[in-house]
């Protein structure tokens, strides 16, 4: 590749993307359908005007800026990633793999010219469900798998309805008479790692063979209230000590598993919750993650089995409710082996791994090839106003960027 300094470019254009939804409270807060998240569409798509691109909107909001190929004009490769951010977010998720695409276009298109198949980068609407309790709304639309009517009576945290958001920022629902796009050929996403990995083993691309499966449960165990004083120990029926117990045997168990598998509590809360009060009731969540489907099972199965058993023990009742069971989402090998040979010929410093974390590249994969690319957070930082990446691992990740999208545009 020339001397061109990715890193630079791409930092300077984060920070530029950055000031729309800057919040006084420190970091972007970008929002669906907020007046933040209009303003920083309009400039993208301004800026995509003023590099070349063909840009328009989709009913929805999902900003594209594309590169038109030569000879093959039914086939498109896409890249990018959400714009919505989290509250008092960063300046890299999300917003970094539109930025990355944008850099990456602008190198080809100037180094190699017009290439063979379309190549488009997309500002994805919304991923994080920070305004409505709906998430992945931009990519469920591109691919025609958003439900209307999950959405139609939804209203945000200001008591404001989806409709009315959407309708006030120019976009509308996706007629259900509308063709899904049968031109989408890849699906490449560049993301920062949003944990410590690549930081610690000093790699600066990641390679995401697999996102995580994740299943989450909500635990009730109940027992009985008593007097702290008055109640001997072998009498009561401590919700607390029950839970503590299970708490405990679900990490013993989880630690057996070994990599990759994560379990975490993350949430407790007991009754009455007074100081002189055996508590009579308890309530923890567990959220468990793979990036096999057979081990989840085998593990939450196991895991359910203990509580029971201890529960039994304990003398106490117990609840187990499971409200989420996500299947782990595989990236397309051939994809990943794609990048795997431009980081080898680029000289790129890369590990292959997993993603713990959820992102659109799942909703994509399973319909459309997808390949998603990890660049270091510093100390495994994400969502926070403190995020960062250095430029030198940002230019790392752009330059695997480009190398892939030349072997699947160009050749």
């Amino acid at each position: 590749m020339s001397t061109f300094d990715f890193g630079q470019e791409t930092e300077k254009l984060l920070k530029w993307l950055g000031e729309f939804g800057k919040d006084p409270e420190g970091g972007v807060s970008r929002f669906l359908y907020k007046p933040e998240w209009t303003e920083a569409q309009r400039n993208l798509e301004k800026y995509m005007r003023q590099a070349g691109f063909d840009v328009h909107y989709d009913d929805v909001g999902n900003l594209f800026g594309r590169l038109e190929g030569s000879t093959y004009p039914e086939e498109t490769i896409l890249t990018g990633s959400h714009v919505d951010t989290v509250k008092n977010g960063g300046l890299y998720d999300g917003q970094f793999g539109i930025i990355a695409g944008i850099v990456a276009l602008e190198y080809l298109k100037r180094e190699y010219g017009q290439p063979l198949r379309n190549i488009e980068v997309v500002s994805i609407a919304e991923e994080e469900g920070s305004r409505f309790p709906y998430v992945y709304w931009g990519v469920k639309n591109i691919l025609g798998i958003a439900k209307r009517e999950d959405v139609e009576n939804m209203v945000d945290f200001d008591g404001i309805p989806f409709t009315e958001a959407m309708r006030k920022a120019g976009f509308a629902f996706r007629p259900t008479e509308r063709a899904v796009r049968k031109d989408l050929k890849a699906f490449l996403e560049v993301h920062v790692e949003q944990g410590g990995v690549l930081e610690i083993e000093k790699k600066s691309v990641g390679i995401v063979g697999h996102i995580v499966g994740q299943r989450r449960f909500t635990i009730e165990i109940t027992g009985q209230a008593n007097h702290a004083g008055t109640t001997p120990m072998g009498y009561r029926k401590d919700a607390l000590h029950a839970a503590s117990s299970i708490i405990c045997a679900i990490m013993d168990i989880t630690k057996g598993y070994g990599d990759p598998l994560v379990a975490t509590v993350g949430k407790v809360e007991i009754e009455p919750n007074i100081v002189n009060v055996v508590p009579g009731k308890a309530l923890f969540t567990l959220d468990a993650r793979h990036t096999h489907k057979d081990v989840l099972v085998r593990f939450t199965e196991e895991v359910t089995a203990a509580m029971q058993e201890i529960a039994s023990q304990a003398g106490v009742g117990i609840h187990i409710d499971m409200w989420m069971d996500v299947d782990p989402v595989p990236m397309d090998t051939g994809i990943v082996e794609i990048m795997k040979q431009q980081c080898e010929k680029d000289g790129l410093s890369y590990k292959m791994m997993h993603s713990g974390a959820g992102h659109d590249s799942q909703i994509m994969a399973p319909v459309i090839p997808t390949g998603m690319l990890f660049v270091p957070s510093h100390k495994g930082l994400s969502h926070s106003p403190l995020e960062y990446t250095d430029p030198r691992d940002l230019a790392q990740g752009v330059k695997a960027l480009v190398g892939v999208l030349y072997e699947l545009a160009y050749k």
